[in-house]
């Protein structure tokens, strides 16, 4: 999750905070500032009062719409109040059904379970075992952490530079953003940090780096009990990892007993036009965390365990909200738009529009250096100065249209839609950007 130091102006009226250097828009943003903890960060950088939302619209209580290129920090790969979701919630509801079960037994878990495994797991030959942990995506991580180190009783774990995997002490080990990693004043041991695909520029071969200093026992690295990583890192600034790094970084796993775990929690759900975001890779890992869409637009968080490493011992792992079932139906319902080639067709179709257009940016714009990196609906452009960025995202909001910035310095802008959103909205998001960048450099 990004985190801000402002927000952006805003077109209403607005009062200013000498106490924090914040703006908020005055009379019907002043109970925000007033009650809620100083920790609030998106409210920031968009300061309205949203009051509904609609596939890929956001509205503001004075009726003002708003394109969405967030999608709930993509949570909502399948839009906002998404009909098919709704009529199943509101039946489910209607007819009493469980709400919290922990982690008994009920109908609306039996449904989510069948259809995971006869829509995902069993067309692509995937085995895995799933555990229901709390119902945010770094409950998933702390669980896979806990458990490859359970497994291979070994302690040390490697994470990657530019990674983000949560905002939990045990997630925040693994991230490599020194502001929130820092803060909390913890203990950072048995995590180790190695480059990701890239980061040390082209042509040098990362993999072979980590290799090196798990094959040398005079490296000062301990044999770790697993390799976590985002095929596409987002909070890092949209970095990507190639199909051969990833196939190479299995074979690394193979070689020394390493657990794989890819962390699919904002990429997976179809982001990349894939379900899961390693599929064209061809990896199989053995653990894989899955959270924000696959609950539909509903808490829920998901550890797919291969079998043979299912080791916990009955309750060694648990969370009050584990079972929430409106998250199963809402999950349930969603898993249907992969019956089939046509909805992951349609999100490379509309991945190919953005495409085309972030290149045109390039070239009209050729004086900013834009930098352009992504895959199915998720990219970043990348701008040299670090104001340039949020500059954009601000005047974006101005004209209707929620964007994030991201990236170690935050001069990434983050293009982030609905994967159901339609061609025309996305064009004229699309637009807005344009109109947003030649505001700012005017």
């Amino acid at each position: 999750m990004a985190t801000y130091e402002r927000i952006p102006n805003s077109v209403m009226q607005t009062t200013e905070y000498p106490e924090t250097g914040y703006q908020e828009v005055s009379t019907n943003m002043q109970i925000f500032h007033s009650l809620e903890s100083e920790v609030r960060s998106y409210i920031r950088c968009f300061p309205t009062v949203f009051k509904k939302s609609k596939e890929a619209y956001l509205f503001n209580e004075e009726g003002k719409r708003y394109i969405d290129f967030f999608a709930g920090a993509g949570s909502l790969n399948y839009g906002h109040n998404n009909d098919q979701v709704k009529r199943a919630i509101l039946k489910y509801v209607q007819e009493d059904g469980i709400l919290l079960s922990l982690d008994k037994a009920t109908t609306a878990k039996r449904h989510f379970l069948k259809q995971i495994s006869s829509i995902i797991f069993e067309p692509r030959g995937l085995q895995y075992k799933i555990q229901f942990t709390g119902p945010t995506g770094t409950n998933a991580i702390e669980a896979a952490l806990k458990l490859a180190r359970l497994v291979k009783g070994r302690s040390n774990i490697i994470a990657f530079t530019n990674a983000f995997h949560g905002m939990t002490l045990g997630s925040l080990t693994l991230t490599s953003n020194d502001l929130i990693r820092n803060r909390p004043y913890m203990n950072r041991s048995n995590v180790t940090i190695m480059p990701y695909d890239g980061y040390l520029g082209e042509g040098i071969d990362t993999i072979a780096y980590l290799r090196r200093f798990l094959e040398d026992n005079h490296s000062g690295i301990d044999l770790p009990a697993a390799v976590i990583l985002e095929t596409v890192q987002a909070e890092g600034g949209v970095h990507l990892a190639t199909d051969q790094w990833l196939r190479d970084l299995e074979q690394v796993c193979r070689d020394f007993d390493l657990l794989l775990i890819v962390d699919d929690i904002q990429v997976g759900n179809g982001r990349t036009g894939t379900f899961f975001s390693f599929e064209n890779a061809g990896i199989r890992p053995d653990i894989v965390t899955l959270g924000k869409s696959i609950g539909g637009g509903l808490p829920l968080s998901l550890v797919l365990i291969r079998p043979a490493i299912d080791q916990w011992k009955p309750g060694e792992h648990s969370g009050t909200f584990r079972g929430n079932n409106l998250a199963f139906v809402a999950g349930a319902e969603v898993l249907d738009y992969w019956k089939d080639e046509a909805f992951s067709q349609s999100v490379i179709h509309k991945s190919d529009l953005a495409a085309e257009r972030f290149q045109t940016f390039q070239k009209k714009y050729e004086a900013l250096n834009i930098k352009v990196r992504g895959k199915g609906l998720i990219f970043g452009l990348e701008f040299p100065s670090n104001n340039l960025a949020p500059k954009i995202a601000e005047h974006a909001f101005n004209l209707g249209l929620i964007i994030e910035v991201t990236g170690v310095k935050k001069n990434v802008l983050k293009f982030l839609p609905p994967l159901t959103i339609e061609e025309e909205v996305l064009q004229d998001g699309l637009d807005i950007i344009d109109a947003a960048i030649q505001a700012t450099i005017a």
